[in-house]
């Protein structure tokens, strides 16, 4: 036995001890704390119970002590209430442990790693970032909206579906229990479809022709002419590349799923021009448009270069304003569906393509006015054929 522990009351609560503190005060006087003992597979055990200043007394040691000495005999696993106490906080972390954890787990396969912690640590680790992950509420949803209030809907949406991944994470991995309520988004109505007038299309094109390297170019040129991501053209390597078949492997997009997209006369005469390059000035690299070294690309100073001389508004964001302009002309089109868009981009849902639908004017209003033919022809009164006369 400890020699600071002194047995309370053999007689009416056996095996329940207390100690005396030398800092903690109750009612003017020191602090006493509860403890208990017990055997556990032959060895003495202790299990400090409570403080005296918490509400806690010696009946109170004595039924926990009971508790522990009936799962023993019944041959239960026995747990002290500190080994409890940490157990439930190991498998309810605060959200900051389990959101490095995410991002940790992610590295660099994170689309927009960057980006997300920014978010974290702007708009949710200041409010959510020391609670419990199970403890978080629809309150604390409703403290991270209203801080967020003057952002833009689609920053506040980011920013929650970020937690929520972040709380999934937790759930999956056992760092915390899933939530027991639905996370309420906001509406994204401010969706911004960047693409380019006839003369800013044509003006690019011009100046793409006239730069004195080709390599940049010809990136921009496959975002226009196919509506392939940044990441995913500094990604491209030989073996992504069927000349024969016609396609463009897309490995890890944003997706995350590897998909293929055709490769249409002028990406492949753009892919032609770029490995041929390539082999000249990087022999041995396997990607088409390689970086520093003749490994991976990880920018590309010259394309702001290009945007100025294009004289290209200030706000375009280039590759993915091309992405946007891609999607926009097939749209305007009026001889590619919807559908055939979001396959051509990848895309993983319909919700994600049914932006484009503005940009159907004349097909929507041919629609329109189909509908109204189809309508009025149900409504006539159907002919009713001459009535036989014998003859």
């Amino acid at each position: 036995m400890s020699a600071r522990y002194k047995r309370v009351d053999p007689k009416r609560w056996p095996g329940v001890y207390c100690y005396t503190s030398l800092e903690r005060k109750h009612e003017g006087r020191p602090d006493v704390c509860y403890v208990t003992a017990y055997k556990l597979d032959g060895k003495l055990r202790w299990e400090k119970v409570g403080w005296k200043s918490e509400g806690y007394s010696p009946p109170m040691a004595a039924q926990v002590r009971a508790e522990r000495m009936k799962q023993i005999r019944h041959g239960e696993e026995v747990k002290t209430s500190k080994e409890i106490q940490c157990e439930n906080r190991a498998k309810n972390r605060a959200v900051a442990e389990i959101a490095e954890a995410y991002f940790h787990s992610k590295g660099d396969s994170l689309k927009g790693l960057t980006t997300d912690r920014n978010r974290w640590e702007k708009h949710l680790l200041p409010l959510v970032g020391e609670l419990p992950a199970g403890r978080l509420s629809e309150l604390d949803i409703t403290r991270v909206k209203r801080a967020m209030q003057g952002h833009a809907a689609a920053t506040v949406w980011n920013a929650l579906e970020l937690l929520r991944r972040i709380v999934n994470f937790g759930a999956r991995t056992g760092y915390c229990p899933p939530l027991t309520f639905v996370i309420s988004m906001p509406r994204k109505d401010n969706e911004v479809v960047e693409y380019l007038s006839r003369e800013e299309a044509a003006r690019l094109l011009q100046v793409l022709e006239q730069w004195p390297t080709q390599e940049v170019p010809r990136m921009l040129k496959l975002a226009m002419f196919t509506g392939m991501r940044r990441g995913e053209i500094f990604k491209l390597q030989d073996r992504d590349l069927d000349f024969h078949a016609g396609f463009i492997t897309l490995r890890s997009p944003k997706g995350g799923k590897t998909v293929s997209v055709p490769m249409n006369p002028v990406a492949c005469d753009i892919l032609k021009a770029q490995t041929a390059w390539r082999d000249e000035r990087f022999p041995g690299s396997s990607y088409v448009f390689p970086g520093k070294g003749g490994g991976l690309r990880t920018d590309s100073n010259a394309v702001d270069r290009i945007k100025l001389a294009a004289d290209l508004p200030k706000e375009f964001r280039i590759f993915h304003g091309l992405r946007h302009h891609y999607a926009v002309t097939l749209a305007n089109s009026g001889k590619v569906t919807l559908d055939m868009i979001g396959e051509l981009l990848t895309h993983k849902s319909a919700a994600m393509t049914k932006r484009y639908g503005q940009f159907l004017p004349d097909t929507i209003k041919e629609a329109g006015n189909l509908a109204a033919e189809l309508i009025q022809a149900a409504a006539q009164p159907v002919a009713k054929p001459d009535e036989f006369t014998p003859s």
